[in-house]
Protein backbone atom coordinates (compact mmCIF):
# COMPACT_ATOMS: atom_id res chain seq x y z
CA UNK A 1 0.00 0.00 0.00
CA UNK A 2 2.97 2.28 0.75
CA UNK A 3 4.60 1.69 -2.41
CA UNK A 4 1.21 2.35 -4.30
CA UNK A 5 1.11 5.82 -2.25
CA UNK A 6 4.75 6.47 -2.72
CA UNK A 7 4.51 5.69 -7.06
CA UNK A 8 0.97 8.31 -6.94
CA UNK A 9 3.15 11.38 -5.39
CA UNK A 10 6.24 10.70 -7.71
CA UNK A 11 3.84 10.73 -10.43
CA UNK A 12 1.86 13.72 -9.46
CA UNK A 13 5.26 15.44 -8.76
CA UNK A 14 6.30 14.25 -11.82
CA UNK A 15 3.04 15.79 -13.26
CA UNK A 16 3.63 19.35 -11.31
CA UNK A 17 7.21 19.75 -12.90
CA UNK A 18 5.96 19.17 -16.38
CA UNK A 19 3.26 21.57 -15.48
CA UNK A 20 6.06 24.11 -14.78
CA UNK A 21 8.07 23.07 -17.29
CA UNK A 22 5.37 23.87 -20.22
CA UNK A 23 3.94 27.46 -18.40
CA UNK A 24 7.89 28.31 -18.25
CA UNK A 25 8.18 27.32 -21.71
CA UNK A 26 5.35 29.22 -23.12
CA UNK A 27 5.91 32.38 -21.29
CA UNK A 28 9.43 32.69 -22.73
CA UNK A 29 7.67 31.31 -26.34
CA UNK A 30 4.82 33.86 -26.29
CA UNK A 31 6.99 36.84 -25.03
CA UNK A 32 9.44 36.28 -28.12
CA UNK A 33 6.82 36.20 -30.20
CA UNK A 34 5.04 38.88 -29.37
CA UNK A 35 8.80 41.02 -29.68
CA UNK A 36 8.95 39.48 -33.29
CA UNK A 37 5.65 40.78 -34.04
CA UNK A 38 6.56 43.97 -32.91
CA UNK A 39 9.53 44.93 -33.78
CA UNK A 40 8.34 43.38 -37.74
CA UNK A 41 5.56 46.44 -37.70
CA UNK A 42 7.69 49.42 -36.37
CA UNK A 43 10.92 47.87 -39.26
CA UNK A 44 7.07 47.88 -41.14
CA UNK A 45 5.47 50.97 -40.54
CA UNK A 46 9.03 53.57 -40.33
CA UNK A 47 8.76 57.12 -41.22
CA UNK A 48 10.79 59.73 -41.78
CA UNK A 49 13.74 61.21 -43.99
CA UNK A 50 15.36 58.07 -45.99
CA UNK A 51 18.29 58.66 -43.72
CA UNK A 52 16.06 58.62 -40.39
CA UNK A 53 14.45 55.36 -41.75
CA UNK A 54 17.91 53.44 -42.47
CA UNK A 55 19.27 54.57 -39.46
CA UNK A 56 16.02 52.93 -37.45
CA UNK A 57 16.71 49.83 -39.51
CA UNK A 58 20.52 48.90 -38.43
CA UNK A 59 19.55 49.82 -34.86
CA UNK A 60 16.56 47.01 -35.13
CA UNK A 61 18.98 44.99 -37.25
CA UNK A 62 21.68 44.98 -33.85
CA UNK A 63 18.37 44.45 -31.58
CA UNK A 64 17.42 41.29 -33.96
CA UNK A 65 20.79 39.77 -34.05
CA UNK A 66 21.37 40.26 -30.25
CA UNK A 67 17.86 38.35 -29.70
CA UNK A 68 19.43 34.99 -31.19
CA UNK A 69 20.96 34.35 -27.25
CA UNK A 70 17.01 34.65 -25.82
CA UNK A 71 15.68 32.15 -29.22
CA UNK A 72 18.83 29.71 -28.04
CA UNK A 73 17.76 29.87 -24.29
CA UNK A 74 13.58 28.61 -25.30
CA UNK A 75 15.44 26.10 -27.75
CA UNK A 76 16.96 24.65 -25.14
CA UNK A 77 13.97 24.91 -23.09
CA UNK A 78 12.35 23.16 -25.72
CA UNK A 79 14.89 20.39 -25.85
CA UNK A 80 13.93 19.50 -22.24
CA UNK A 81 10.28 19.70 -23.12
CA UNK A 82 11.27 16.86 -25.80
CA UNK A 83 13.24 15.17 -23.55
CA UNK A 84 10.56 14.46 -20.64
CA UNK A 85 8.32 13.48 -23.08
CA UNK A 86 6.28 16.62 -22.87
CA UNK A 87 4.08 16.67 -25.98
CA UNK A 88 1.06 18.82 -25.42
CA UNK A 89 1.00 22.44 -24.19
CA UNK A 90 -2.11 24.40 -24.13
CA UNK A 91 -0.47 27.66 -22.70
CA UNK A 92 1.06 28.28 -26.41
CA UNK A 93 0.75 27.52 -29.87
CA UNK A 94 4.33 28.01 -30.70
CA UNK A 95 7.28 25.70 -31.17
CA UNK A 96 11.15 26.41 -30.92
CA UNK A 97 11.05 25.41 -35.05
CA UNK A 98 8.61 28.31 -36.06
CA UNK A 99 9.89 31.15 -33.92
CA UNK A 100 13.25 30.20 -35.34
CA UNK A 101 11.76 30.52 -38.31
CA UNK A 102 9.78 33.79 -37.79
CA UNK A 103 13.41 35.16 -36.24
CA UNK A 104 14.65 34.45 -39.75
CA UNK A 105 12.31 35.93 -41.75
CA UNK A 106 12.49 38.64 -39.55
CA UNK A 107 16.47 39.12 -39.93
CA UNK A 108 16.06 38.59 -43.72
CA UNK A 109 13.37 41.04 -43.87
CA UNK A 110 15.69 43.83 -42.23
CA UNK A 111 18.49 42.68 -44.93
CA UNK A 112 16.07 43.99 -47.36
CA UNK A 113 14.57 46.96 -46.25
CA UNK A 114 18.01 48.13 -45.65
CA UNK A 115 19.25 47.06 -49.13
CA UNK A 116 16.35 48.57 -50.75
CA UNK A 117 16.84 52.11 -48.28
CA UNK A 118 20.41 52.26 -49.81
CA UNK A 119 19.15 51.84 -53.19
CA UNK A 120 16.62 54.89 -52.82
CA UNK A 121 19.23 57.04 -51.03
CA UNK A 122 22.12 56.48 -53.76
CA UNK A 123 18.66 57.04 -56.50
CA UNK A 124 17.88 59.90 -55.28
CA UNK A 125 21.74 61.18 -55.00
CA UNK A 126 22.52 59.92 -58.72
CA UNK A 127 19.07 60.50 -60.94
CA UNK A 128 17.63 62.95 -60.07
CA UNK A 129 14.53 61.38 -58.36
CA UNK A 130 13.44 62.77 -55.67
CA UNK A 131 12.52 61.90 -52.33
CA UNK A 132 8.80 62.51 -52.39
CA UNK A 133 8.47 60.48 -55.55
CA UNK A 134 10.58 57.58 -53.84
CA UNK A 135 8.61 57.56 -50.93
CA UNK A 136 5.67 57.10 -53.01
CA UNK A 137 6.70 54.37 -54.74
CA UNK A 138 7.87 52.65 -51.40
CA UNK A 139 4.29 53.60 -49.55
CA UNK A 140 2.49 52.34 -52.71
CA UNK A 141 4.27 49.16 -52.51
CA UNK A 142 3.55 48.60 -49.08
CA UNK A 143 -0.50 49.48 -49.57
CA UNK A 144 -0.31 46.85 -52.28
CA UNK A 145 1.56 43.85 -50.06
CA UNK A 146 -1.22 43.59 -48.17
CA UNK A 147 0.31 40.22 -46.03
CA UNK A 148 3.39 42.20 -45.70
CA UNK A 149 5.17 39.38 -47.51
CA UNK A 150 7.50 41.88 -49.85
CA UNK A 151 6.47 40.53 -52.37
CA UNK A 152 3.51 41.63 -55.19
CA UNK A 153 1.42 38.93 -56.96
CA UNK A 154 1.52 40.07 -60.97
CA UNK A 155 -2.53 41.54 -60.37
CA UNK A 156 -1.42 43.29 -57.60
CA UNK A 157 1.28 44.81 -59.25
CA UNK A 158 -0.47 45.63 -61.77
CA UNK A 159 -3.13 47.56 -59.89
CA UNK A 160 -0.31 49.28 -58.18
CA UNK A 161 0.55 50.70 -61.62
CA UNK A 162 -1.92 51.71 -62.54
CA UNK A 163 -2.66 53.64 -58.66
CA UNK A 164 0.59 55.37 -60.15
CA UNK A 165 -0.79 56.80 -63.59
CA UNK A 166 0.03 53.28 -65.70
CA UNK A 167 -2.69 53.46 -68.03
CA UNK A 168 -3.04 49.31 -68.12
CA UNK A 169 -6.24 47.90 -69.83
CA UNK A 170 -8.83 46.41 -67.51
CA UNK A 171 -8.93 42.71 -69.09
CA UNK A 172 -11.69 39.62 -69.25
CA UNK A 173 -10.06 36.72 -67.36
CA UNK A 174 -7.80 34.65 -70.13
CA UNK A 175 -6.98 37.78 -72.04
CA UNK A 176 -3.29 39.43 -72.19
CA UNK A 177 -2.67 42.72 -71.81
CA UNK A 178 0.62 43.06 -74.48
CA UNK A 179 1.48 46.60 -72.34
CA UNK A 180 1.83 44.79 -68.93
CA UNK A 181 3.71 41.81 -70.29
CA UNK A 182 6.65 43.97 -71.60
CA UNK A 183 6.57 45.45 -68.30
CA UNK A 184 6.76 41.82 -66.40
CA UNK A 185 9.73 40.81 -69.22
CA UNK A 186 11.64 43.44 -67.74
CA UNK A 187 10.64 42.80 -63.56
CA UNK A 188 9.82 39.20 -63.64
CA UNK A 189 11.08 37.49 -66.77
CA UNK A 190 11.12 33.90 -65.83
CA UNK A 191 7.19 34.37 -64.68
CA UNK A 192 7.67 33.33 -61.11
CA UNK A 193 4.63 35.20 -60.26
CA UNK A 194 5.46 38.09 -57.88
CA UNK A 195 7.96 40.85 -57.90
CA UNK A 196 10.14 41.78 -54.83
CA UNK A 197 10.06 45.48 -53.15
CA UNK A 198 13.90 45.15 -54.42
CA UNK A 199 12.83 44.66 -57.74
CA UNK A 200 9.34 47.02 -58.03
CA UNK A 201 11.66 50.05 -56.92
CA UNK A 202 14.49 49.22 -59.27
CA UNK A 203 11.89 49.06 -62.40
CA UNK A 204 10.07 52.54 -60.98
CA UNK A 205 13.43 53.98 -60.38
CA UNK A 206 14.43 53.23 -64.02
CA UNK A 207 11.69 54.63 -65.46
CA UNK A 208 11.67 57.74 -63.27
CA UNK A 209 15.37 58.19 -64.24
CA UNK A 210 14.20 57.90 -68.00
CA UNK A 211 11.43 61.06 -67.24
CA UNK A 212 13.94 63.16 -65.71
CA UNK A 213 16.87 62.91 -68.57
CA UNK A 214 13.70 63.29 -71.17
CA UNK A 215 13.06 65.86 -69.04
CA UNK A 216 16.43 67.16 -69.00
CA UNK A 217 16.15 67.09 -72.76
CA UNK A 218 13.04 68.37 -73.34
CA UNK A 219 14.32 71.76 -71.19
CA UNK A 220 17.66 72.03 -72.70
CA UNK A 221 16.05 72.33 -76.10
CA UNK A 222 13.48 74.72 -75.18
CA UNK A 223 16.34 76.59 -73.61
CA UNK A 224 18.02 76.64 -76.83
CA UNK A 225 15.04 78.22 -78.32
CA UNK A 226 15.28 80.86 -75.91
CA UNK A 227 18.82 81.63 -76.97
CA UNK A 228 19.77 81.79 -73.00
CA UNK A 229 20.08 78.71 -70.85
CA UNK A 230 19.16 81.57 -67.65
CA UNK A 231 16.18 82.76 -69.38
CA UNK A 232 13.56 80.97 -67.68
CA UNK A 233 11.10 81.77 -70.31
CA UNK A 234 10.57 81.68 -74.12
CA UNK A 235 8.44 83.79 -76.38
CA UNK A 236 5.92 83.36 -78.58
CA UNK A 237 8.56 84.76 -81.59
CA UNK A 238 10.85 81.99 -80.71
CA UNK A 239 8.82 79.90 -80.18
CA UNK A 240 7.05 80.18 -83.57
CA UNK A 241 10.70 80.62 -85.62
CA UNK A 242 11.84 77.65 -84.37
CA UNK A 243 8.96 75.01 -84.76
CA UNK A 244 5.99 74.45 -87.32
CA UNK A 245 2.97 76.61 -86.70
CA UNK A 246 0.79 73.95 -84.96
CA UNK A 247 3.27 72.76 -82.86
CA UNK A 248 4.51 76.17 -81.27
CA UNK A 249 0.22 76.73 -80.84
CA UNK A 250 0.01 73.78 -79.22
CA UNK A 251 2.96 74.37 -76.76
CA UNK A 252 1.41 78.68 -75.94
CA UNK A 253 -2.16 76.79 -75.50
CA UNK A 254 -0.57 74.54 -72.51
CA UNK A 255 2.28 77.06 -71.28
CA UNK A 256 1.51 79.36 -68.27
CA UNK A 257 2.79 83.04 -69.08
CA UNK A 258 5.84 83.69 -67.08
CA UNK A 259 5.37 85.45 -63.82
CA UNK A 260 8.45 87.67 -63.14
CA UNK A 261 9.93 88.41 -59.34
CA UNK A 262 7.30 90.99 -58.76
CA UNK A 263 4.20 88.24 -59.38
CA UNK A 264 3.09 89.80 -62.91
CA UNK A 265 2.37 88.18 -65.95
CA UNK A 266 4.60 89.08 -68.73
CA UNK A 267 2.69 88.86 -72.33
CA UNK A 268 3.88 86.78 -75.00
CA UNK A 269 6.20 84.62 -72.32
CA UNK A 270 5.37 81.73 -71.51
CA UNK A 271 7.10 79.12 -68.54
CA UNK A 272 8.62 76.02 -70.43
CA UNK A 273 10.24 74.65 -67.58
CA UNK A 274 6.30 74.41 -65.55
CA UNK A 275 5.16 72.91 -68.84
CA UNK A 276 7.64 70.54 -69.33
CA UNK A 277 7.55 69.09 -65.84
CA UNK A 278 3.80 68.58 -66.50
CA UNK A 279 4.62 66.23 -69.19
CA UNK A 280 5.76 63.74 -66.72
Amino acid sequence: MKDREAQIEEELKRQRLNEDLRKLFARQANQFYSWLTETRTIIVDSTGSLEIQLEAIKAKSEEIESRQEHLKHIEELGAKVEKDRIFDNKYTEHTPVSLNQLWDQLRQLTMRLQHNLEQQIQARNMTGVSEDQLREFSTTFKYFDKNQSGRLEHQEFKASLRSLGYELAVLEQGQTDPKFEAILDQVDPNRLGYITSEEYMSFLISRETENVQTMAEIEDAFAAISGEREKLYVTREELLQALPVEQAEYCMSKMKLYVDSNGLEIRDCYNYKDFTKSLF
